[in-house]
């Protein structure tokens, strides 16, 4: 119930996002993947470890110049848009956290981070990582 009360926040949070401006990045701000790395092979369960530079980590709702919160894309092709809500492929990581243990299907996917803002909102431009891909036994 917990899971579904906070997707349903995430999404009404996401879907007024229009409503807020974009938070200017800084200067060589970056987001990657610590771990796994590209092209590694991993078991079906294994921890996803986030990278950031440049800025800090902070939950959601937090007012601080210069941080953001992590969202991890899975098996996207393109980063979602802002004000549209977003659907299973898009962990959200309001709490500042900055690992996830993930368990995924066997077979190729690929990975991805973009920082939010204080609103949930992509910064400009956005902080994204490259996109890496593992392959899941």
């Amino acid at each position: 119930m917990k899971a579904i009360l906070t997707g349903l926040l995430m999404s009404a949070t996401l879907a007024a996002a229009p409503l807020y401006a974009q938070t200017p990045t800084p200067e060589g701000a970056r987001a990657y993947i610590i771990s796994p790395q590209d092209g590694d092979t991993v078991p079906q369960t294994f921890t996803v470890r986030f990278g950031l530079s440049g800025m800090g980590v902070a939950p959601a709702g937090t007012d601080r110049e210069g941080t953001g919160h992590h969202h991890l894309l899975i098996d996207r092709d393109e980063l979602p848009e802002a004000g549209k809500a977003m659907d299973a492929s898009v962990m959200h990581f309001g709490a500042g956290q900055t690992e996830t243990e993930l368990t995924l299907p066997p077979g190729r996917h690929s990975l991805q981070l973009l920082l939010g803002d204080m609103n949930h909102v992509p910064h400009d431009p956005p902080v994204v990582s490259e996109k890496i891909t593992v392959t899941v036994e």
